[in-house]
Protein backbone atom coordinates (compact mmCIF):
# COMPACT_ATOMS: atom_id res chain seq x y z
CA UNK A 1 0.00 0.00 0.00
CA UNK A 2 1.17 3.50 -0.75
CA UNK A 3 -0.55 5.86 1.67
CA UNK A 4 2.67 7.68 2.58
CA UNK A 5 3.91 8.17 -0.99
CA UNK A 6 3.68 11.60 -2.64
CA UNK A 7 3.08 11.52 -6.40
CA UNK A 8 4.18 14.28 -8.75
CA UNK A 9 3.36 12.76 -12.13
CA UNK A 10 2.70 16.01 -13.95
CA UNK A 11 3.35 14.84 -17.51
CA UNK A 12 2.07 12.05 -19.75
CA UNK A 13 5.57 10.56 -19.85
CA UNK A 14 5.78 10.44 -16.05
CA UNK A 15 2.40 8.76 -15.71
CA UNK A 16 3.34 6.25 -18.41
CA UNK A 17 6.62 5.50 -16.61
CA UNK A 18 4.62 4.85 -13.43
CA UNK A 19 2.29 2.54 -15.42
CA UNK A 20 5.20 0.56 -16.89
CA UNK A 21 6.82 0.05 -13.50
CA UNK A 22 3.60 -1.26 -11.98
CA UNK A 23 2.93 -3.43 -15.04
CA UNK A 24 6.41 -4.98 -14.85
CA UNK A 25 6.00 -5.78 -11.17
CA UNK A 26 2.67 -7.55 -11.69
CA UNK A 27 3.97 -9.50 -14.69
CA UNK A 28 6.85 -10.65 -12.49
CA UNK A 29 4.43 -11.74 -9.75
CA UNK A 30 2.34 -13.76 -12.21
CA UNK A 31 5.24 -15.30 -14.17
CA UNK A 32 8.79 -15.43 -12.81
CA UNK A 33 7.71 -15.13 -9.15
CA UNK A 34 4.50 -17.13 -9.54
CA UNK A 35 5.27 -19.78 -6.91
CA UNK A 36 5.99 -17.15 -4.28
CA UNK A 37 2.87 -15.24 -5.32
CA UNK A 38 0.78 -18.43 -5.10
CA UNK A 39 1.98 -19.06 -1.55
CA UNK A 40 1.23 -15.47 -0.51
CA UNK A 41 -2.44 -15.83 -1.57
CA UNK A 42 -3.56 -18.03 1.29
CA UNK A 43 -7.35 -18.61 1.06
CA UNK A 44 -7.53 -18.77 4.86
CA UNK A 45 -6.46 -15.14 5.18
CA UNK A 46 -8.71 -12.09 4.85
CA UNK A 47 -9.39 -10.24 1.57
CA UNK A 48 -6.04 -9.81 -0.16
CA UNK A 49 -4.97 -7.58 -3.05
CA UNK A 50 -2.04 -7.69 -5.47
CA UNK A 51 -0.23 -4.34 -5.51
CA UNK A 52 2.29 -3.38 -8.17
CA UNK A 53 4.61 -0.46 -7.48
CA UNK A 54 6.41 1.89 -9.88
CA UNK A 55 9.69 0.60 -8.42
CA UNK A 56 8.86 -2.76 -10.09
CA UNK A 57 8.22 -4.45 -6.73
CA UNK A 58 4.99 -6.29 -5.96
CA UNK A 59 3.18 -7.11 -2.75
CA UNK A 60 0.18 -9.16 -1.63
CA UNK A 61 -1.49 -7.32 1.22
CA UNK A 62 -4.74 -6.22 2.82
CA UNK A 63 -6.52 -3.25 1.22
CA UNK A 64 -5.90 0.30 2.37
CA UNK A 65 -7.72 1.26 5.57
CA UNK A 66 -8.25 4.93 4.71
CA UNK A 67 -11.50 5.90 2.99
CA UNK A 68 -11.32 7.10 0.33
CA UNK A 69 -7.91 5.58 -0.46
CA UNK A 70 -4.97 7.57 -1.79
CA UNK A 71 -5.20 5.70 -5.14
CA UNK A 72 -7.77 3.38 -6.75
CA UNK A 73 -7.51 -0.03 -5.08
CA UNK A 74 -6.87 -3.38 -6.79
CA UNK A 75 -9.61 -6.02 -6.75
CA UNK A 76 -10.28 -7.61 -3.34
CA UNK A 77 -10.17 -11.28 -2.42
CA UNK A 78 -7.88 -12.73 -5.07
CA UNK A 79 -6.85 -15.38 -2.54
CA UNK A 80 -10.36 -16.83 -2.10
CA UNK A 81 -10.52 -18.26 -5.65
CA UNK A 82 -6.98 -19.67 -5.64
CA UNK A 83 -7.84 -23.29 -4.82
CA UNK A 84 -11.22 -23.34 -6.57
CA UNK A 85 -9.86 -22.87 -10.11
CA UNK A 86 -7.15 -24.23 -12.36
CA UNK A 87 -3.99 -22.28 -11.58
CA UNK A 88 -3.71 -20.94 -15.13
CA UNK A 89 -7.31 -19.72 -15.09
CA UNK A 90 -6.83 -18.13 -11.69
CA UNK A 91 -3.67 -16.30 -12.78
CA UNK A 92 -5.44 -15.06 -15.91
CA UNK A 93 -8.33 -13.77 -13.79
CA UNK A 94 -5.92 -11.89 -11.53
CA UNK A 95 -4.17 -10.53 -14.63
CA UNK A 96 -7.45 -9.20 -16.10
CA UNK A 97 -8.31 -7.40 -12.87
CA UNK A 98 -4.75 -6.07 -12.68
CA UNK A 99 -5.05 -4.61 -16.19
CA UNK A 100 -8.20 -2.79 -15.13
CA UNK A 101 -6.50 -1.51 -11.98
CA UNK A 102 -3.47 -0.18 -13.87
CA UNK A 103 -5.71 1.76 -16.24
CA UNK A 104 -7.68 3.22 -13.35
CA UNK A 105 -4.49 4.38 -11.62
CA UNK A 106 -3.08 5.94 -14.80
CA UNK A 107 -6.25 7.86 -15.58
CA UNK A 108 -6.67 8.83 -11.92
CA UNK A 109 -3.36 10.67 -12.30
CA UNK A 110 -4.57 12.11 -15.60
CA UNK A 111 -7.68 13.54 -13.92
CA UNK A 112 -5.80 14.71 -10.86
CA UNK A 113 -3.27 16.67 -12.87
CA UNK A 114 -5.70 18.00 -15.43
CA UNK A 115 -4.72 16.14 -18.60
CA UNK A 116 -6.70 17.46 -21.56
CA UNK A 117 -8.25 15.37 -24.33
CA UNK A 118 -5.03 15.22 -26.35
CA UNK A 119 -2.96 14.15 -23.32
CA UNK A 120 -5.45 11.45 -22.34
CA UNK A 121 -5.47 10.11 -25.89
CA UNK A 122 -1.67 10.09 -26.03
CA UNK A 123 -1.45 8.31 -22.67
CA UNK A 124 -3.92 5.63 -23.80
CA UNK A 125 -2.05 5.17 -27.08
CA UNK A 126 1.25 4.65 -25.25
CA UNK A 127 -0.38 2.15 -22.89
CA UNK A 128 -2.20 0.36 -25.73
CA UNK A 129 1.07 -0.21 -27.61
CA UNK A 130 2.09 -2.68 -24.87
CA UNK A 131 0.57 -6.16 -24.54
CA UNK A 132 -1.81 -6.35 -21.61
CA UNK A 133 -0.85 -8.34 -18.54
CA UNK A 134 -3.59 -10.86 -19.31
CA UNK A 135 -2.26 -11.32 -22.86
CA UNK A 136 1.23 -12.00 -21.50
CA UNK A 137 0.09 -14.37 -18.75
CA UNK A 138 -2.36 -16.34 -20.93
CA UNK A 139 0.10 -16.63 -23.81
CA UNK A 140 -2.28 -14.80 -26.15
CA UNK A 141 0.36 -12.17 -26.92
CA UNK A 142 2.65 -14.85 -28.31
CA UNK A 143 -0.16 -16.50 -30.31
CA UNK A 144 -1.26 -13.20 -31.85
CA UNK A 145 2.35 -12.41 -32.64
CA UNK A 146 2.84 -15.64 -34.56
CA UNK A 147 -0.34 -15.07 -36.58
CA UNK A 148 0.69 -11.53 -37.50
CA UNK A 149 4.19 -12.73 -38.35
CA UNK A 150 2.75 -15.26 -40.82
CA UNK A 151 0.61 -12.58 -42.49
CA UNK A 152 3.58 -10.22 -42.53
CA UNK A 153 5.81 -12.80 -44.19
CA UNK A 154 3.19 -13.52 -46.86
CA UNK A 155 2.56 -9.87 -47.66
CA UNK A 156 6.25 -8.99 -47.73
CA UNK A 157 6.30 -9.88 -51.42
CA UNK A 158 5.04 -6.32 -51.94
CA UNK A 159 7.36 -4.22 -49.79
CA UNK A 160 6.48 -0.60 -49.15
CA UNK A 161 9.27 1.89 -49.64
CA UNK A 162 9.82 4.61 -47.08
CA UNK A 163 11.09 8.12 -47.63
CA UNK A 164 14.68 6.93 -47.25
CA UNK A 165 14.35 4.40 -50.03
CA UNK A 166 14.38 1.27 -47.85
CA UNK A 167 11.62 -1.27 -47.33
CA UNK A 168 9.57 -1.24 -44.13
CA UNK A 169 8.30 -4.18 -42.06
CA UNK A 170 4.68 -4.98 -42.93
CA UNK A 171 3.50 -5.61 -39.36
CA UNK A 172 4.92 -5.69 -35.84
CA UNK A 173 3.83 -8.49 -33.53
CA UNK A 174 4.13 -8.95 -29.78
CA UNK A 175 6.77 -11.64 -29.99
CA UNK A 176 9.13 -11.83 -32.95
CA UNK A 177 9.25 -11.06 -36.65
CA UNK A 178 11.27 -12.88 -39.30
CA UNK A 179 11.21 -10.31 -42.06
CA UNK A 180 11.64 -12.38 -45.21
CA UNK A 181 9.56 -13.51 -48.15
CA UNK A 182 7.40 -16.61 -47.76
CA UNK A 183 4.69 -17.67 -50.24
CA UNK A 184 2.79 -20.18 -48.11
CA UNK A 185 -0.64 -20.83 -46.57
CA UNK A 186 -2.57 -18.28 -48.66
CA UNK A 187 -3.00 -15.64 -45.93
CA UNK A 188 -4.88 -12.51 -46.82
CA UNK A 189 -2.86 -9.35 -46.97
CA UNK A 190 -2.99 -7.13 -43.89
CA UNK A 191 -2.96 -3.34 -44.01
CA UNK A 192 0.61 -2.17 -44.17
CA UNK A 193 1.96 -0.12 -41.30
CA UNK A 194 4.81 2.33 -41.33
CA UNK A 195 7.59 0.98 -39.13
CA UNK A 196 10.59 2.22 -41.05
CA UNK A 197 11.64 4.32 -38.06
CA UNK A 198 11.59 1.40 -35.61
CA UNK A 199 14.91 1.36 -33.79
CA UNK A 200 16.72 -1.49 -32.07
CA UNK A 201 16.77 -1.02 -28.29
CA UNK A 202 20.35 -2.32 -28.17
CA UNK A 203 22.24 -0.77 -31.10
CA UNK A 204 19.84 2.04 -32.04
CA UNK A 205 19.84 1.21 -35.75
CA UNK A 206 16.67 1.38 -37.84
CA UNK A 207 14.93 -1.56 -39.44
CA UNK A 208 16.51 -3.06 -42.59
CA UNK A 209 14.68 -5.58 -44.81
CA UNK A 210 15.40 -9.25 -44.10
CA UNK A 211 16.33 -8.95 -40.43
CA UNK A 212 14.84 -10.88 -37.50
CA UNK A 213 13.46 -8.73 -34.67
CA UNK A 214 12.08 -9.64 -31.24
CA UNK A 215 9.97 -7.54 -28.83
CA UNK A 216 10.38 -7.52 -25.04
CA UNK A 217 7.09 -8.44 -23.36
CA UNK A 218 7.95 -6.24 -20.36
CA UNK A 219 9.22 -2.91 -21.71
CA UNK A 220 7.82 -3.22 -25.27
CA UNK A 221 11.11 -2.32 -26.99
CA UNK A 222 12.24 -4.07 -30.20
CA UNK A 223 15.67 -5.63 -30.76
CA UNK A 224 17.65 -7.19 -33.57
CA UNK A 225 17.82 -10.90 -32.81
CA UNK A 226 21.59 -10.77 -33.27
CA UNK A 227 21.94 -7.95 -30.73
CA UNK A 228 20.31 -10.01 -27.97
CA UNK A 229 21.60 -13.36 -29.23
CA UNK A 230 18.13 -14.76 -30.00
CA UNK A 231 17.29 -16.71 -33.16
CA UNK A 232 13.78 -17.18 -34.53
CA UNK A 233 13.96 -20.90 -33.74
CA UNK A 234 14.73 -20.11 -30.12
CA UNK A 235 12.08 -17.37 -29.95
CA UNK A 236 9.39 -19.85 -30.99
CA UNK A 237 9.96 -21.67 -27.69
CA UNK A 238 10.03 -18.59 -25.45
CA UNK A 239 6.71 -17.98 -23.69
CA UNK A 240 7.61 -14.55 -22.25
CA UNK A 241 10.66 -12.76 -23.64
CA UNK A 242 12.52 -10.30 -21.42
CA UNK A 243 15.31 -8.19 -22.87
CA UNK A 244 18.70 -8.16 -21.04
CA UNK A 245 17.81 -4.95 -19.22
CA UNK A 246 14.46 -6.24 -17.91
CA UNK A 247 15.96 -9.65 -17.07
CA UNK A 248 18.36 -8.00 -14.65
CA UNK A 249 15.52 -6.29 -12.77
CA UNK A 250 14.33 -8.82 -10.20
CA UNK A 251 11.53 -8.22 -7.72
CA UNK A 252 12.78 -7.45 -4.22
CA UNK A 253 10.64 -7.52 -1.08
CA UNK A 254 9.52 -4.17 0.23
CA UNK A 255 11.15 -3.05 3.49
Amino acid sequence: MEGSVVYNHRTVEEVFSDFKGRRTSIINALTTDVQHFFQQCDPDKENLCLYGFPTEHWEVNLPAEEVPPELPEPVLGINFARDGMQQKDWLTLVAVHSDAWLLSVAFYFGAKFGFDKADRKRLFTMINDLPTISEVVSGLAKKQGKEKSSVSNHSSNKPKSNSKGGSEPQAKNSRAVQLKDEDENGFEEEDEEDHGETQCGACGENYITGQFWICCDVCGRWFHGKCVKITQARADHIKIYKCPSCSHKRSRPLP
